[in-house]
């Protein structure tokens, strides 16, 4: 594509854009290459890649890319056999590291189930190199500095540089801090030539002895190296060669450790930089709140609300710009400062954009068009160097133009034929205008010209369109207007400035009836287009809000009806629950009433236990069943009426219903003892048929059920009363002589309740507190008859 064009719709700002975005060399670099596409599979990959990299910020905060030097550089040094110095290998080792933390990042993604159209193929490229890396970050620090751990040797020459270093400032600190330190214009050690001394006054040079090594600008001071330490300094120097050494030595095995990898590091470097591209366009995306627009395979371009993305939104005016299906002309008229050349440049620049990839500031379900070449004849080029005046710059550069169109060109024209006779310039325009079409091109041309504004109504494939201007503030809207030529309104603006009418009315008559009736057919187009425009927004939000409602009535319905499915079932379970437990708790009557059959108690018949045994399995339903008429007849059957056989589960007793006290409650004799037990506690059983006379055993409730103590702390006073009375009716049957309740001390309105409680009690013989080591007065011990 032409160059010309990015400069004219400043293409370069848009990618500069980008730039803050960036932190590797590679990333810039891609960036710097960045040019629109014609293919569209690169164009569409490239999308779907700034796809991917919103959804990782949008979700993720980003792809972690660390700022990455190019070592590309360093990769051709060692492709020529020469070591690499600290530094460059700490970029290296930067960038493995990077690599793996990208991994790491895409391998957590996917175990949360993440899902990305192209970054999980193109990570799967990368190379961790897990041993290269472990060496590298084991010996490089990240300012190039070679590490104590790079080798057991560079180790202990290290330590005894130290060593050496901290005798040579023992034996120097007797210097600054002893007797000697009169001798001294300072009492500091510094160093010269790689070696320690000390400032030494000129006339005491010879009391230290030693070696000259510097002297002060005044020659006051010499800075002297004392005999004492120069055996110290001489090895430290020793030691410090031994060091440098070794280093090399390092840094020539780290190097040569890389050179079989040279094409997996590059390889590595050339992907991380394109993640971090990807990054940089996602985030530039976020911050104009652009979207992905669709490929258009017929070249058909929607921008729906279009802005320009280097234009602060608060002041732009965004505009639906439509191209290429009901017209491939689109010619704007109008009056300056409306508007023109900012829509001309706007539908250029993001059609650059999105051919490059990026995402464009419309509106979402906009579509894009691929054009081969975008040509662009905007602004004032008049060339002094040239002695060409502005009319013979813009015909030079539509020259060109028209050498080069075709039918996948797009051509933006502002104030053709301008700079020139009018009538001239005019006719011109239509010429121009109508060898673009005979090309097959799509254009978007602005206009003065009055001429022009006939002219979508009289050739094919082209649409005429202004931009909106407030007669009664006098102000452009900015607003697109399709299907309406523009009018100068020059008079109406004249009027409202405080022109005399009568000069109004003089210039009216000086412009022929063609085109006051042309003014005329133009506003009424404009208000009757106005009066449609506000009409459909206002229906459409309308029909918004109803569809709204109704969705939301809709998801309410449908909320409703399976919160009643959830509870139906839900409710046909807990039955289920209900019956399975009384199953279970019927199967350990059953036992225990065989087990005392085979100890010798009264015969229980089997076709007894085997009908209740029905009766309970008849309750269990499917819960899918929508009816549960087996539930219903089981229930009709457990109906209760007076002199019914019942059990009793709460106690595990058989007994006789009495009367009905109140709705939840029956009177049951159990044996000798009456009692008012709830109904949930009461099941029905078949009546007993009369046996022979035999030796009859009674069958009391295994005392396992009943405990010999019973705890009441934490309960409030009527329900542990309550509790009291049926735990002592429980004992008398279970048999117990004695049993404890554990009431706790509290405020002893509990323990006084208790106490009146079993004084009244005919079957107490006695009671009294516990022993004061099983709990005092907050236990009372009480004795049956």
């Amino acid at each position: 594509m032409n160059k010309k064009i990015f400069e004219t719709l400043e293409y370069q700002k848009v990618k500069d854009k980008l730039k803050p975005y960036l932190t590797s060399d590679n990333g810039k670099q891609e960036l710097a290459n960045l040019e629109p596409m014609v293919n569209q599979d690169q164009i569409q990959r490239a999308l779907t890649e700034t796809l991917d990299g919103a959804d990782a910020y949008r979700l993720k905060g980003g792809i972690p890319i660390a700022r990455l030097a190019n070592i590309s550089p360093q990769m051709k040094r060692l492709e020529i056999g020469a070591t690499l110095s600290g530094l460059e290998l700490s970029q290296v080792t930067k960038m493995l590291r990077t690599t793996q933390d990208v991994l790491n990042f895409f391998k957590k993604l996917q175990e949360e189930k993440i899902e990305f159209r192209t970054l999980y193929t193109t990570v799967d490229k990368l190379q961790a190199l897990p041993e290269i890396s472990k060496r590298l970050m084991k010996s490089i620090e990240g300012d190039g500095h070679i590490t104590n751990e790079a080798s057991d040797k560079l180790f202990g020459i290290r330590n005894r540089i130290s060593s050496t270093e901290s005798e040579i400032r023992a034996k120097m600190d007797g210097y600054t801090r002893g007797k000697d330190a009169k001798y001294l214009s300072d009492s500091i050690i510094t160093m010269r030539d790689g070696r320690y001394v000390i400032p030494v006054m000129a006339q005491y040079r010879s009391h230290f002895g030693g070696v000259v090594h510097d002297q002060s600008a005044s020659g006051q001071t010499m800075y002297i190296e004392p005999q004492a330490v120069m055996e110290l300094n001489n090895r430290l120097r020793q030691n410090q060669v031994e060091e440098k050494t070794e280093e090399e030595r390092i840094l020539t095995e780290l190097s040569e450790s890389l050179i079989p990898y040279r094409e997996d590091l590059l390889n590595n470097a050339k992907i991380l930089g394109h993640l971090d591209f990807i990054n940089a366009k996602a985030r530039y995306a976020a911050e104009i709140k652009a979207t992905e627009p669709t490929i258009s395979e017929q070249n058909q371009v929607h921008f729906r609300q279009a802005r320009h993305p280097l234009v602060d939104p608060k002041k732009i005016v965004p505009n639906d710009i439509d191209l290429g299906e009901d017209y491939k002309a689109l010619i704007i008229t109008g009056p300056n400062t409306g508007g023109k050349t900012i829509t001309l440049k706007t539908f250029g620049l993001l059609q650059l954009m999105a051919q490059s990839g990026l995402f464009i500031p419309v509106s979402e379900n906009s579509q894009m068009g691929i054009f081969t070449e975008i040509f662009a004849d905007i602004g004032d080029e008049q060339s002094i160097e040239q002695n060409l005046s502005t009319f013979s710059s813009h015909m030079d550069n539509i020259v060109k133009i028209l050498d080069q169109i075709d039918e996948r060109s797009l051509v933006l024209f502002d104030e053709l034929g301008g700079g020139t006779d009018p009538k001239e310039g005019a006719a011109l325009a239509i010429a121009i205008l109508d060898r673009v079409g005979s090309s097959g091109s799509y254009v978007m041309a602005t206009t003065h010209y009055p001429e022009l504004k006939a002219y979508g109504y009289n050739r094919p494939e082209t649409m005429n369109a202004s931009m909106e201007f407030d007669t009664e503030s006098l102000e452009p809207t900015y607003k697109l207007l399709v299907g309406i030529p523009g009018s100068s309104n020059a008079f109406d603006i004249a009027t409202r400035l405080g022109i005399e009418p009568g000069v109004i009315m003089q210039a009216r008559s000086l412009i022929d009836q063609d085109s006051q009736d042309l003014s005329a057919m133009i506003a009424d187009l404009s208000a009757r287009q106005k009066e449609a425009a506000d009409r459909a927004a206002k229906l459409k939000v309308e029909v918004a809000e109803a569809e709204s409602l109704h969705k939301d009535l809709a998801n309410e319905y449908q909320k409703l009806r399976n919160s009643k499915d959830q509870y139906l079932e839900k409710a046909k379970l807990e039955a289920n629950k209900l019956v399975e437990d009384t199953e279970e708790k019927t199967d350990v009557i059953i036992k225990r009433l065989r087990k005392m059959e085979m100890q010798g108690g009264a015969a229980i018949k089997e076709n007894q236990l085997i009908d209740s045994k029905s009766e309970l399995n008849a309750l269990h339903q499917a819960p899918n069943l929508k009816k549960n008429r087996v539930l219903q007849r089981a229930k009709a059957k457990q109906a209760l009426k007076p002199n019914d056989d019942v059990m009793v589960t709460s106690y595990g007793q058989r007994g006789s219903l009495l009367r009905q006290t109140d709705k939840k409650h029956w009177e049951v004799q159990m044996g000798i003892i009456k009692m008012k037990v709830p109904t949930d506690e009461i099941e029905k059983l078949a009546p007993e048929k009369e046996q022979p006379q035999k030796n009859h055993t009674t069958i009391r409730r295994s005392s396992s059920s009943v405990k010999p103590t019973l705890d009441l702390r934490g309960k409030r006073y009527e329900e542990a009363m309550t509790e009291v009375d049926r735990y002592v009716d429980s004992a008398l049957l279970a048999g117990y002589p004695m049993v404890t309740i554990v009431h706790g001390k509290g405020t002893g309105a509990l323990r006084k309740g208790i106490t009146e409680y079993l004084q009244r009690n005919r079957q107490v013989k006695h009671f009294e507190y516990a022993a004061p080591n099983a709990g005092g007065n907050g236990a009372t011990v009480v004795q049956f008859k």
